[in-house]
């Protein structure tokens, strides 16, 4: 967030945006390099003109009410446009010279990443920044204009956005390369059963596709041997490769590891865990060129691995 001298928002706008990004008054006034006061003075300026509460204390904790939560969608939305329109006409430019794109966990640990850094070097022009979140976050950061698309791996019904696939992914079981199942072509629910497993946490989308599949064959995650829960895919993999245990993975996130021979993966039995890469985006989004290179740039990053 730039400093809220230099914008055509209302400044109480940005304190508001910051209170709820840092979680109390102090943050967002070292965020804002302004005094603690001037940020409440805000607050308290914004609650008058809008004849609502925005923040209250829970258990201690600085907490918006449900007027706030809307209040502070349309600041971060306000607060977005006036960045996108002065990144718009810097320097008399129409063409977008940088990009803020949302990924998710498992998108970063497969070619997505490495796509755009191919789509950077060969656009010289353009520079982009990536944030990572769940998908529920980052469709929240597209709605509000703070990312410019997103990469995720579900749909969200909301008539502002459009979609593109990018590619189709499914679920596989990775294993050292020297694991007895190794060589198997598929692994049943018994073999499954026996492994030490090492998952992502319940809230990533791996782990729901994996739940839903199993409760579709009347089964449960508790009817197995669950030793690590572990939101970053990268650790996982390194662990599994050290042979710690196996785990439930994207074949997306694995491709290098299958390229260099450190892991193996095979489906499971009567599972078919498939699912959508997907660029997300706000229906005013209107640089179409972008999102052609992008899926350019991805298809030839894959094309390394397959």
């Amino acid at each position: 967030m730039r400093g809220i001298g230099d914008s055509m928002v209302d400044t109480k706008l940005y304190s508001l945006a910051a209170v709820y990004e840092c979680g109390s008054f102090v943050g967002a006034a070292k965020k804002l390099s302004i005094t603690q006061p001037a940020v409440s003075q805000h607050i308290k300026a914004l609650e008058n003109e809008l004849g609502v509460i925005i923040f209250e204390r829970v258990g201690g904790k600085l907490s918006a009410t449900k007027q706030g939560e809307l209040a502070i969608r349309f600041a971060q939305k306000v607060i977005g446009l006036s960045e996108e329109l002065k990144s718009e006409l810097r320097e008399g430019n129409i063409v977008t010279d940088h990009l803020t794109i949302g990924i998710t966990r498992t998108a970063e640990s497969n070619p997505i990443a490495a796509a755009l850094a191919k789509y950077c070097a060969e656009n010289d022009s353009i520079s982009i920044k990536i944030i990572t979140d769940t998908a529920g976050n980052l469709y929240k950061m597209l709605k509000t204009y703070e990312l410019d698309i997103a990469v995720v791996e579900s749909r969200q019904s909301d008539d502002d956005f459009s979609f593109l696939l990018l590619d189709t992914d499914y679920l596989v079981l990775a294993v050292p390369p020297k694991h007895p199942l190794a060589s198997k072509d598929l692994i049943t629910f018994s073999e499954l059963k026996k492994e030490r497993l090492i998952l992502r946490l319940p809230s990533s989308g791996t782990r729901s596709l994996f739940k839903a599949h199993l409760e579709s064959n009347n089964m449960s995650v508790n009817d197995f041997n669950i030793i690590m829960e572990i939101d970053n895919v990268a650790t996982i993999k390194d662990l599994v490769r050290r042979g710690f245990g196996v785990s439930i993975l994207p074949k997306s996130v694995c491709l290098e590891e299958l390229k260099n021979g450190s892991l193996s993966v095979l489906p499971v039995e009567n599972l078919s865990m498939t699912r959508e890469i997907i660029i997300a985006y706000r229906n005013d989004f209107t640089h179409s060129d972008i999102l052609r290179d992008i899926v350019h740039a991805y298809k030839e990053t894959v094309r390394i691995y397959r």
